[in-house]
């Protein structure tokens, strides 16, 4: 007669089993679990044990679904995740810039412990995507942990920071000193991870790439700023910014097509005060952050956009434009 202890290991390995090799198009009948048992677990079974465990089972919350085949077959009917979650998962992480290869690998191994083994191999099916550019900061994960906890704590951090060389080297910004700044919050734009903090000595709030951060450390320092983040609008940020690369702010004036009116609304949301310009364009004024990013997205809208006003913009826009045109002389020039 089995003692308590082996009932209860084959009561944990038959709920393996099951969350291992069941599905909705792969169920399994108590003899072929059983066998699974006895082949795989080293336990001996039979059909009828395991029929009194599957009820227990059931009993404890395992959602167990029963064909019509005979012998009866089951398999777990609702899990933590279904198969169109989890691969939607999957593609965030594989699609995910700021996670680096060897990361989305090891989360997507990780994903597909969720599901069966047949659902599994979907899912690696799922994760092919061509030729993606990954992070090379493996240190980001330890790095929002870090922020998550400085906020947490009400405490600033410091950092480094750097940028990459034409060699693919790192190198330090500010001369390799240290940034302190109080961080608020992070943002997901532009398929990038941002640090939103203020920056005491700017008396300003700045954003930083997290996989551009390194060596970042809790000070014991209370965090600053609290009262112009509490003026802060996030969504309002990063629709000014494009590309999020800093610049003055200004309130810009649009003639478009109106074609590009999805263009607009995809962008900066519905709350805009469209004008019409004749039949076939629209303007519309836009608060953005006036920067090279920007000139190349309303360049890229091609011959149906262009800048109005104010003026100075106009002027920028213009010198922008000369210098990319001098990029391309005519033959014999």
């Amino acid at each position: 007669m089995p003692n308590s202890a082996d009932q209860k290991r084959r009561l944990l390995e038959l709920l393996r089993l099951l969350l291992e090799r069941t599905d909705e198009d792969h169920p399994l009948s108590a003899q072929e679990l059983a066998q699974l048992l006895e082949e795989q677990c080293h336990i001996p079974a039979q059909a009828r044990g395991v029929l009194g465990d599957l009820e227990l089972l059931n009993r404890w919350g395992v959602d167990l679904a029963w064909d019509s085949a005979q012998p009866p077959r089951c398999h777990v009917a609702n899990r933590t995740f279904a198969l169109p979650e989890l691969k939607l998962l999957v593609d965030a992480v594989q699609s995910s810039k700021f996670i680096t290869k060897k990361k989305s690998d090891e989360l997507i191994k990780k994903l597909e412990s969720l599901a069966s083994v047949h659902q599994g191999r979907l899912l690696q099916r799922q994760v092919y995507v061509a030729n993606r550019i990954k992070t090379m900061n493996e240190s980001i994960y330890s790095n929002i942990d870090a922020i998550h906890s400085a906020i947490d704590g009400d405490r600033r951090i410091s950092f480094l920071y750097f940028e990459y060389t034409i060699t693919k080297e790192r190198r330090f910004r500010h001369q390799g000193q240290r940034y302190l700044v109080s961080p608020y919050a992070l943002a997901w734009e532009d398929e990038n991870y941002y640090l939103i903090a203020y920056d005491s000595r700017a008396n300003r709030i700045k954003h930083y790439r997290v996989d551009k951060m390194v060596d970042i450390q809790v000070e014991d320092l209370i965090r600053a700023g609290q009262e112009d983040f509490d003026r802060f609008d996030m969504a309002l940020y990063t629709k000014k910014m494009f590309g999020m690369y800093g610049g003055q702010e200004q309130v810009v004036k649009l003639r478009l097509a109106n074609r590009l009116i999805g263009v607009v609304l995809d962008r900066f949301g519905k709350d805009l005060s469209i004008g019409r310009a004749g039949e076939d364009h629209f303007t519309v004024s836009l608060p953005v952050v006036v920067s090279p990013q920007f000139f190349g997205w309303v360049f890229g809208l091609g011959p149906d956009a262009a800048i109005l006003a104010p003026q100075g913009v106009v002027e920028e826009m213009r010198v922008y434009l000369q210098k990319v045109l001098s990029l391309y002389p005519e033959p014999g020039q």
